[in-house]
C-alpha cells in the first residue's frame, strides 16, 4: 500500500512539472509590422511546432496610427511579461511603432531615448524571461520610386543621390576619393535640398544612438541576445557606414555571436530569434549542414547584400543557437541552397508593370538539374531537407519548382522558402527546418503548402501576371482596384493549388488578399 502511495504521488509530481513546463513555454511575439510574413505566417510556424506565441493586438502592429502604438505596445508587454518565459520584440515596434515608421518618424530623441530605458524596467520587473530583440539601422535604397510607401515621400526625388553621396562618403572613410569621385560627392550633395538631407540624416542620428544604448543593454545583460539588421543594403552606403562603427563598438564590448550580431537582413529575424528561444527551451544545439547548387555556391553575393551568402547563412545559423557542420551525416537538418551557376541575382519575373504579357519560365538553367539531383539524393537517404530558392530575387524558380513536383519531391521537404531576398528566404528555410524536425506530417504540409502558394503560385506568377494589368502607381499603392486585383489572384491561385498541390481539405476555400493594399505581398486565408 505504501509503495502504491508513493508511485501515485511520483506520478501527480511528474504530472505536475510537465503542466509546468507546459505553462513556462509561452512566447511573447512582438513583430516588426503586420505583413502576412511578419506577423501571421511567421507566428504559425511556432504554433505548428507545439508553442504557445502571444502577439499584441493586430490593430497596434499596423501603419495606421504608427505613432500612437509605442506607448500602447509597452504596457501590453507590461501586462503579459509575467506570465511568459521568453518574448521576442522587434525595437523598431517599440521605438517608432515599426519598421516602415522607423523611416518616416518625427520622434524626438529624448520621447526615444525614454522608450530604450523602457527595456531596463522590463527587464527589472522580469528577471527570469528571457528577452530576446531585433532591430534594424535604415536602410539606403539605391533609389526612389514614386509611389512606394516605404520611404519619406522626398526618395521618389533625391534617393539616387542621397544614396550616391552616402557611399562616397563611406568610401572617404574607407579608401579615401579620386579627383573625379571628389567631384562626383559635391554634385550630389548640392542635388539635395538640405532641409531634405538634414531629415533624413537627423533621423538616422536618432536611430543610431538608440542602437548603440541597446548594444550597451546586451552587454549589461539587459537584453539576452540583439540582433541588428541591414535591410536592402549596399557595400558602400550611410548603412554600411553606420555598421563599421556599430561593429568596433561591440567590439569594443567584447560581444560575441553567443549575445550580438549585426548582419545583412530584417524579414528573416522574427522566425530566426523565435527559433532560438525554442531551442533555449530545449537545451537543444542543433547540427546544420548546408549544400550549395554548382558553381558560385556560397560565394554568391546576392542583390540586397553586401555579403556573400555562406556568411550570411552562417550568422544566421548563430542566431538560432545550432551549429555548423561539414558532414551530411553529422546534421540534424540538411539546407540546400538553390543559387544561379554564375552568381548573378536573376530578374526575370516579378517585373514591375510593363504592359506585356508574363509567361512563366520553366527552361532549367546550367545548375537547375544538378540541384534537383542534390535534393533528390539527399531525401532518398533519409535526411531531413530544406530547400533555399534564392536563383530569383523576390519567387521561386519556376524550373526547378515544376522538377520537384514531377519527381514528387515538394512534400518530401522539411521546410522551403523563396519568398523575397535571399537572406529573407534562406534565413526562413533554416529557422523552419529546424523546428520541422519535431512536428508531425500535417504540420510540416502545412507549412509547406503555404510557401508554395505564396513564394511560388504568388511571388513568382500571380503577382505579375495580375500587376502586369495594372498601372505603376497602382502596383504600390491600390486606389480603387483592390476588390478586382484580390477576385482575380484567388482564382488564378485556386486554378494553381488544384493543377500542382495535394487536395488538402483547407485548400477547398482558401482565399487572397492584400492587407498593405499594394502588390509587393499577399495573405493567404485557409478554409479552416
Amino acid at each position: 500500500m505504501a509503495a502504491r502511495i508513493f508511485l501515485t504521488a511520483f506520478m501527480i509530481l511528474i504530472m505536475l512539472a510537465n503542466f509546468s513546463k507546459a505553462e513556462a513555454e509561452k512566447i511573447l511575439f512582438v513583430p516588426h509590422d503586420d505583413r502576412p510574413i511578419s506577423c501571421q505566417q511567421t507566428a504559425e510556424v511556432i504554433r505548428q511546432a507545439g508553442y504557445e506565441i502571444l502577439m499584441p493586438p493586430k490593430e497596434l502592429l499596423g501603419l495606421k496610427g504608427a505613432d500612437k502604438h509605442p506607448d500602447k505596445l509597452w504596457r501590453w508587454l507590461e501586462k503579459n511579461a509575467p506570465s511568459a518565459n521568453a518574448a521576442v520584440i522587434s525595437a523598431d515596434s517599440l521605438l517608432y511603432g515599426g519598421l516602415i515608421p522607423s523611416r518616416k518618424h518625427e520622434f524626438p530623441s529624448k520621447i526615444i531615448a525614454a522608450r530604450v530605458e523602457n527595456f531596463k524596467t522590463l527587464r527589472e520587473k522580469n528577471p527570469s524571461l528571457r528577452l530576446y530583440v531585433f532591430a534594424s539601422l535604415m536602410r539606403t535604397p539605391y533609389t526612389g520610386t514614386k509611389g512606394d510607401i516605404e520611404e519619406p515621400e522626398y526618395y521618389a526625388e533625391h534617393g539616387a543621390n542621397i544614396h550616391n553621396y552616402t557611399a562616397l562618403v563611406d568610401k572617404s572613410e574607407i579608401s579615401g576619393l579620386t579627383d573625379a569621385e571628389r567631384t562626383q560627392l559635391k554634385y550630389c550633395r548640392d542635388s539635395i535640398p538640405s532641409e531634405i538631407l538634414n531629415n533624413w540624416l537627423g533621423r538616422r542620428a536618432k536611430n543610431f544612438t538608440a542602437t548603440k544604448k541597446l548594444i550597451d543593454m546586451t552587454y549589461d545583460g539587459i537584453i539576452d541576445y540583439l540582433v541588428v539588421g541591414r535591410d536592402d543594403n549596399s557595400a558602400l552606403s550611410q548603412t554600411h557606414m553606420e555598421n563599421r562603427k556599430l561593429l568596433v563598438r561591440a567590439e569594443r564590448d567584447d560581444l560575441t555571436k553567443n549575445k550580438f550580431q549585426s548582419l545583412a537582413g530584417i524579414d528573416e529575424f522574427n522566425l530566426l530569434l523565435l527559433t532560438r528561444a525554442v531551442n533555449d527551451m530545449r537545451g537543444d544545439t542543433p547540427k546544420i549542414f548546408v549544400g550549395y547548387n554548382t558553381g558560385a555556391g556560397g560565394g554568391m553575393v546576392p542583390f540586397f547584400s553586401s555579403e556573400p551568402i555562406e556568411n550570411s547563412i552562417a550568422d544566421a545559423a548563430a542566431i538560432t543557437g545550432s551549429q555548423l557542420v561539414d558532414s551530411p551525416s553529422r546534421a540534424d537538418f540538411i539546407l540546400l541552397v538553390n543559387t544561379d551557376p554564375n552568381g548573378a541575382t536573376l530578374w526575370a519575373h516579378n517585373r514591375k508593370p510593363d504592359g506585356t504579357k508574363m509567361v512563366p519560365n520553366y527552361t532549367p538553367n546550367a545548375g537547375t538539374k544538378f540541384f534537383a539531383d542534390m535534393v533528390e539524393r539527399y531525401v532518398a537517404q533519409g535526411y531531413a531537407v530544406g530547400v533555399a530558392d534564392i536563383n530569383y530575387c523576390n519567387g521561386s524558380d519556376n524550373a526547378l519548382m515544376k522538377i520537384l513536383h514531377d519527381e514528387n519531391l515538394l512534400y518530401k521537404l522539411k521546410s522551403y522558402s523563396g519568398w523575397n531576398t535571399a537572406t529573407n528566404s534562406t534565413g526562413f528555410a533554416l529557422a523552419t527546418g529546424i523546428l520541422a524536425i519535431h512536428m508531425d506530417s500535417d504540420a510540416k504540409d502545412r507549412l509547406l503548402t503555404r510557401r508554395y502558394l505564396d513564394d511560388w503560385a504568388y511571388q513568382a506568377n500571380i503577382r505579375t501576371i495580375v500587376g502586369c494589368q495594372l498601372d505603376p502607381v497602382h502596383y504600390y499603392q491600390f486606389d480603387g482596384e483592390r476588390a478586382w486585383v484580390e477576385s482575380e489572384e484567388t482564382r488564378l491561385m485556386r486554378e494553381f493549388a488544384q493543377k500542382n498541390l495535394p487536395p488538402f481539405d483547407y485548400l477547398s476555400g482558401l482565399k487572397v488578399s492584400n492587407p498593405w493594399n499594394r502588390m509587393f505581398e499577399c495573405e493567404i486565408t485557409f478554409s479552416d
